[in-house]
């Protein structure tokens, strides 16, 4: 490898080279303790310290330096790890530089013509996969170990690399951590002791950073029912932030399926870079805090002050700037944030450079000033570029020319307004649909009422105008503790909706995709898939008490809404309690924005809640029990079963508490869910088990327990809800239990926040991410425990053995996705699959895998039979295999009776297995979509009633194998017996009844008929009637023989008359019949699956 020029001091260095090859300009070095007479304590302590001090030589021994004659300084140029490496370059060097050198004056030319020549060299090689690091030179030293030392893949991409000590029970072996697309490796070399450990990121349960007494701050990696710990990091959070991302992203792609169309950073990983990674964990937290659409990155950060006119101070915070979105949020404990679309930005104003500011133009005659902006000229020249260049008064302004303010480009909008409407993307035709919220239409509100309830109503009204007055209205709206406070105290009636859908972001989402949801309504109008039977089954479930889905217009208003997600998501298709979620946004919100509404809920504040494994809500359930232990510590200690409150709480957060509190009182709680994302849910579960934390205790078992909560849930109302008694769910439980205490739900949010309200969102994402590769990991044991127990029904294997071949199918699934994003795994993965389906192989991936363990692996043909039994196993030719149908067939090879066996053989030499093309490799053709796309239920059900009237297959079943078929089952069995120690006896016995067979077919076809009218035929076949030797087999009937015969019909064999011939030879049967070693195999297959 070229190493950019470096100078070296040759007297020191020489206690620790020695010179190989040396000429005027060049000198070839070997590192002492390698080699020849490299052993002994040089070589111990020579590659301890190239170990500990990073030093390119532990796996280079050998460098190439460039001297002049008349100069002192030496300068390294290349290293290699093997002498015929390094002897390339020194004949390179001989060929294309050194007659070069010759014509140069001075030594200074000659060296500076030698390192330009090298650095292009370098250049050269890095120009793709090094020109995003940060210091491509040191990168390259430390992939060539990475290699070197652990021998994995070269596809395998090298994301960045640590040094740090390594704990080996209490003694700590300082080495070198390299974290990688795909695994997290350690290598430490001490006193010839060398540790090396290889964990790939999808065998990990556990990831966390831990300290104890021995160990200040060390970081806990537990894979594969063993713990790891990693400590002494010069940048410990660094460290554990990149692992967090490489554990997340590898969770994605290999478990979720997930292929990064959209983020071009993460889309390849053959191209993942520590800097890739930063950036996209930082672009998410971006738009999480935010609630911005999926597309937005942050592109500029600054900071300032912002001036905050209802509280007359400034704040001191960060301005966030996107594509589309100019955001603020403090970072003094104001809790102040701002987000302005750059849609809604009518023009920017600068004033004297003496103050720093910029000052932002806002429709409804409102301005932000953003003040002391170290880089204020480049803000403003940014949000002025990002509005754009048309040919309206903003662009007058932004270009510079005029000394317009931003007072006067608003009385322009003022007197046109139509002009505004066309900034912001609105359209005439951007309702969908047109439908009011069913709560307008099935509860409208009488004005005149002046009842109690509905002038508290009222009064909420008039504080949330106040509030806009002050703190404005719509997205640029300043979010406060005030904002805060009034959710808290729950929204009117008639606000929800529109707050809904602003603090929520689906406001964003809705105005810049007009007609968007009217097109989706058309495209799934009479779809039929297996979302659409779900959902049509749930459509009278969802809140069948309220009279909105009494009627045919809420039911079909909750129709469109779910076909049209599933018809734009069919990823995640149709869950159960959608439909509950839903039905309550269409009371609130007219039905194009209750479908934002759910778009943002499934797919940016509920992540992975809605599939088939509701991974989302498990996570979150496990970061509830995290909080459960550390803030009531008492219910803990007397529930020392955790899994309680899972089952228990799974609803809650599946349903925002929908399903187990009143509709009057389950609306406050997703007004703050809007406002504060799971983090309200989180609190309010707390409150909920403080509240009862008496009754709890006093619990002998579960289902006490389950009793106390659900009759405290039903005595929780809401005394200042204007709904009528019909409407209320509450209602007519609550009056007939007059006598119990009540709970109001404002009170009891109000209490959440007051004792759980310092959790923040940031510890809340952290538990998320910390406690989700548990998750994930429990549901792969449990879903392996359930393959295994069916698939422990058809073979003879035992336990440890199956366990072992599932690890090795698994991994060998997951190979297919680790250096590429259009696998056949990726491309036509099937989430609703039942989990014997869900790790598949294609035809490439299961030759590799079963080459390995089938016992025939050192025949010649073996990548041919390989194929053939995948076309065998895949009885479905959906161009897949499961792990039952692998495992079957390794089972008749290593368990199966002889005539099994043969049998298998026999089988595989029969079309359409053995044709030439099979099944197009990793096409599924038979599994259906969840969202889109027609179902053919009655395929399903001849395929299930085939599978419960399969019977056992008969040797009489078999077709017969006619001559080209013949010949090749018997190269086939010469292939498999090359390397026997019976090899020639083999050979025998196979010549011997192929002999006997064809003469059987000749002397039975002689019966059958009159003899051949020509001596041409008989010549014909006189020559293959008794071969001798393989090649006596290869001949066969040419096509011009075979044209001027028209009436010869080819001879064939029944499977019986073959089994009958070779049961007579011992020497066969004694071969089908040995035992094999699996779990040898099984070993073997463990340590080259990854060289493969």
């Amino acid at each position: 490898m070229w190493l950019k020029p470096e100078e070296v001091l040759l007297k020191n260095a020489l206690k620790l080279w020695m010179t190989e090859k040396s000429n005027d300009y060049f000198i070839l070095q070997r590192r002492r303790g390698y080699g020849e007479g490299g052993g002994g304590l040089t070589g111990l302590l020579v590659g301890t310290l190239d170990t500990v001090l990073d030093s390119t030589a532990k796996v280079a021994p050998f460098r190439i330096l460039h001297q002049t004659p008349d100069s002192q300084v030496y300068w390294s140029i290349a290293c290699g790890a093997t002498k015929e490496e390094i002897n390339q370059h020194w004949e390179w060097l001989q060929q294309n530089v050194m007659g070069t050198l010759s014509v140069f004056d001075s030594s200074e030319d000659i060296t500076s013509f030698v390192q330009g020549k090298i650095r292009g060299l370098i250049a050269e090689e890095g120009k793709v996969s090094l020109v995003q690091e940060d210091d491509p030179e040191k990168f390259r030293e430390a992939l060539l170990r990475f290699h070197k030392w652990f021998a994995l893949p070269e596809k395998e991409k090298l994301v960045t690399y640590y040094s740090c000590s390594y704990w080996k029970g209490r003694v700590p072996c300082q080495g070198w951590l390299y974290l990688s697309t795909n695994f997290l490796s350690f290598y430490s070399y001490l006193l010839g002791a060398e540790v090396k450990l290889i964990i790939s990121w999808d065998e990990i349960w556990k990831l966390e950073k831990t300290s104890n007494v021995i160990l200040a701050e060390s970081i806990h990696v537990a894979a594969g029912g063993e713990d790891h710990y990693f400590s002494m990091f010069l940048h410990l959070h660094e460290t554990f932030l990149l692992m967090e991302q490489l554990a997340d992203y590898s969770i994605k792609r290999l478990f979720d399926k997930e292929t990064f169309q959209l983020i071009p950073a993460l889309s390849d990983p053959l191209q993942i870079t520590k800097r890739g990674l930063e950036t996209h964990v930082r672009n998410e937290q971006f738009r999480a805090f935010f609630r911005l659409p999926r597309g937005e990155t942050l592109v500029e950060v600054y900071e300032s002050f912002l001036w905050v006119p209802f509280s007359h101070f400034n704040t001191l915070g960060k301005i966030c700037v996107s594509e589309n979105y100019l955001c603020f949020a403090s970072q003094d404990g104001s809790q102040c944030y701002v987000i302005i679309p750059i849609r809604e930005i009518v023009g920017v104003d600068k004033p004297d450079s003496s103050s720093r500011a910029v000052t932002v133009c806002v429709r409804g005659k409102r301005a932000l000033r953003f003040s002391e902006v170290r880089d204020y000229e480049r803000l403003a020249n940014s949000i002025r570029r990002r509005c754009g260049a048309t040919a309206s008064p903003r662009h007058i302004l932004a270009g510079g020319a005029g000394a317009e303010s931003c007072h006067t480009l608003i009385e322009h909008f003022e007197d046109n307004p139509e002009e505004v409407a066309l900034m912001v993307g609105q359209r005439d035709g951007s309702k969908a649909v047109s439908t009011e919220a069913l709560m307008t239409v099935f509860h409208p509100q009488d004005a005149e009422n002046l009842d109690p309830k509905m002038l508290k109503e009222k009064m909420k009204e008039q504080s949330w105008n106040i509030h806009f007055a002050e703190y404005g209205r719509g997205m640029s709206m300043f979010r406060t503790r005030k904002t805060r406070d009034l959710i808290v105290r729950g929204v009117p009636e008639a606000l929800r909706g529109e707050l809904w859908l602003l603090f929520s972001g689906a406001i964003n989402d809705m105005v810049t995709h007009p007609g968007y949801y009217s097109e989706l309504v058309e495209q799934s109008l009479g779809t039929s898939t297996l979302a659409t039977d779900e959902i049509e089954r749930d459509l009278h479930r969802s809140l069948p008490e309220h009279p909105a889905f009494q009627s045919d217009t809420g039911i079909s208003a909750l129709r469109r809404v779910l076909t049209s997600y599933a018809y734009r998501n069919p990823k995640i298709g149709y869950c159960q309690a959608m439909n509950i979620l839903t039905s309550v946004l269409l009371l609130y919100a007219k039905e194009e924005e209750a479908f934002w509404l759910l778009v943002a809920i499934c797919e940016r504040m509920l992540p992975d809640y809605f599939n088939r494994r509701i991974i989302g809500a498990l996570v979150d359930q496990s970061v509830f029990e995290e909080l459960i232990r550390e803030h009531l510590s008492q219910l803990t200690e007397h529930m020392t079963d955790m899994t309680f409150f899972s089952s228990v709480s799974l609803s809650w957060f599946l349903t925002l508490f929908i399903s187990v509190l009143p509709i009057e009182s389950a609306v406050n709680v997703v007004d703050c869910f809007f406002y504060d994302g799971i983090k309200a849910i989180l609190q309010l579960g707390l409150a909920v088990l403080d509240f009862n934390m008496d009754h709890l205790l006093a619990c002998r078992d579960d289902a006490e327990a389950v009793t106390i909560l659900n009759k405290f849930f039903d005595s929780v109302t809401n005394k200042d809800s204007p709904l009528p008694p019909t409407v209320q769910q509450g209602a007519t439980a609550n009056s007939e239990r007059t006598a119990n205490s009540k709970v109001d739900i404002t009170d009891l949010i109000r209490e959440a926040y007051e004792k759980y309200g310092d959790i923040r969102s940031e510890e809340v994402e952290s538990m998320r991410r910390r406690n989700k590769l548990f998750v994930i990991q429990t549901l792969e044991d449990t879903t392996k425990q359930n393959v295994l127990r069916v698939v422990s029904q058809e073979v003879k294997f035992t336990p440890a053995d199956l366990d072992d071949l599932y690890g090795l199918f698994k991994r060998q699934h997951f190979l297919s996705c680790y250096w590429t994003m259009n696998s056949a795994a990726l491309l036509h993965h099937d989430p609703s699959l039942a989990y014997l389906e869900q790790y598949q192989l294609a035809q490439q991936q299961f030759c590799s895998l079963f080459a390995l363990l089938a016992p025939w692996s050192h025949c010649s043909s073996c990548h041919l039979l390989s194929l053939w039994a995948f076309r065998l196993l895949d009885e479905n030719q959906d161009g897949l295999v499961n792990f039952k149908e692998f495992c079957c067939g390794l089972n008749i090879l290593y368990s199966g009776s002889f005539t099994e066996k043969l049998k298998f053989l026999f089988k595989m030499h029969l079309p359409p297995v053995s044709l030439p093309d099979g099944p197009e490799d990793g096409v599924i053709r038979k599994s259906p979509e969840r969202g889109r796309g027609k179902v053919d239920l009655q395929a399903y059900l001849k395929q299930w009633q085939d599978e419960l009237l399969k019977r056992e297959e008969s040797i009489k079943d078999l077709p017969r194998i006619n001559q080209g078929q013949f010949i090749q089952f018997s190269k086939t069995l010469y292939s498999l017996f090359h390397g026997d120690a019976e090899e020639e006896s083999l050979y025998r016995a196979v010549a011997s009844v192929t002999s006997l067979l064809l003469r059987m077919e000749e002397v039975g076809r002689r019966l059958q008929g009159p003899p051949p009218p020509t001596e041409t035929a008989s010549a014909h076949r006189e020559p293959t009637a008794v071969p001798e030797t393989v090649s006596g087999l290869l001949p066969a009937p040419c096509a011009s023989e075979t044209a001027l015969q028209p009436q010869e019909v080819e001879w064939s064999f029944a499977f019986e008359q073959i089994l009958a011939s070779l049961l007579n030879e011992p020497v066969v049967v004694h071969f089908f019949e040995k035992p094999v070693d699996i779990q040898a195999r099984l070993e073997h297959a463990k340590v080259t699956q990854l060289k493969v």
